[in-house]
């Protein structure tokens, strides 16, 4: 393997390639069609200290939350007259871009990217400030060409992204292996094949690659194509649960507007419950949001199996994120990170003390 760099240089190089896909829908949708698009408030409502809050997610059916919380407007009844502008990214480091540059305040995103924002600018962009999901990411591959996970080796999988949080979980189940793979060009004795989720099912229809490790609901498309679910990476992890989505926030919006920020917490709490009480109206939210964004529903067939492998949560399981990271290293794209302070749980315990539910805990990584 060639001598590991820093995680950081090689997401500035994703960033890069990322861009034009800002406004692209993720899974296999076409362009977005509510980037930029502002919730209306309630008539009369009271403003917070933010006349309006910005907020970013991808069109996955692992940012449910977000997708659902915006469609059935469980987020805007909590901000009151604060309105929300919504944006729409296809991968992390669009995010993270967005979140630095003031164009969001508050994010939908996975863990890999939060770490690589929080990392770069030395722990001064970013917080974690809840969690969303877990699970939702499988290894799906052509059952013609893979039969066990050990024909695995010698094939070609697709990944969303160099160094993305499905592209590290891979690498490491892959080294777990005893296989050997450089992880900047993906080749080895497995071809690790960076593929925008958006294209996976048509590089898969066409051979191009042999399978994916992928979240929803791109992996139960390739399932509805033909493709065979191999391993749900959620049986890796202890309790089957491991963070798959978290919400950032910018600490400037933190520091400037902790009212914002705790109305959408107790905006994405109520949604959370909301969609874990009517998991079928849940699921029909997402789609429909979810449409909106692409031009086009899921098809039973995908949105079923996939909804079902999510579980919709507010704790950030901060110890998944420590360890994520420490996979991360191991692959050699990234230095070991300094993560404490990357979590400030306070304002979402606030949230769930009031809301009679247990308060999460942050695996020593919190603010001072």
């Amino acid at each position: 393997m060639s001598a590991a760099r820093p995680f950081t240089t090689l997401r500035t190089i994703a960033v890069t390639a990322a861009l034009p896909l800002l406004l692209t829908a993720c899974g296999y949708g076409s362009e977005s069609t509510d980037d930029g698009k502002q919730t209306t408030a309630a008539a009369g409502a009271e403003k917070l200290s933010a006349d309006t809050v910005k907020i970013g997610y991808f069109p996955n059916l692992t940012h449910g939350t977000a997708l659902v919380g915006v469609q059935e407007g469980l987020l805007q009844k909590e901000l009151g007259g604060t309105t929300i502008k919504a944006s729409t990214f296809n991968a992390g480091p669009s995010e993270i871009e967005a979140l630095n540059a003031g164009s969001i305040d508050i994010g939908w995103i996975g863990p890999s990217p939060s770490i690589n924002g929080y990392t770069k600018s030395d722990g001064k962009n970013l917080r974690i400030i809840s969690g969303s999901a877990s699970g939702g990411v499988k290894l799906v591959v052509n059952p013609k060409k893979i039969r066990t996970l050990a024909d695995v080796k010698g094939k070609k999988i697709a990944t969303p992204q160099l160094g993305n949080t499905q592209d590290v979980a891979f690498l490491n189940w892959i080294a777990e292996q005893g296989w050997k793979v450089d992880a900047e060009s993906g080749k080895g004795d497995v071809s690790v094949v960076r593929t925008d989720n958006k294209i996976t099912p048509d590089a898969y229809k066409s051979g191009s690659v042999d399978g994916a490790w992928v979240p929803e609901p791109t992996a139960s498309k390739l399932v509805s194509e033909g493709a065979k679910v191999l391993l749900d990476e959620s049986t890796l992890w202890p309790d089957k649960k491991f963070v798959i989505t978290n919400i950032i926030v910018s600490q400037k919006f933190l520091a400037e507007h902790p009212d914002v920020v705790e109305a959408v917490l107790r905006g994405s709490v109520k949604t959370n419950e909301w969609i874990n009480a009517n998991p079928e109206k849940a699921k029909a939210s997402a789609n429909t949001a979810l449409e909106k964004l692409s031009g086009k529903a899921l098809p039973a067939d995908v949105i079923d199996p996939a909804w079902k492998s999510i579980t919709f949560l507010n704790d950030p399981l901060a110890s998944t994120l420590n360890t994520e990271a420490e996979h991360a290293v191991k692959a050699g794209l990234l230095e070991k990170p300094e993560l404490k302070g990357i979590y400030d749980l306070a304002p979402l315990n606030k949230v769930l003390k009031a809301e009679g539910e247990d308060e999460v805990d942050d695996a020593g990584l919190g603010a001072e």
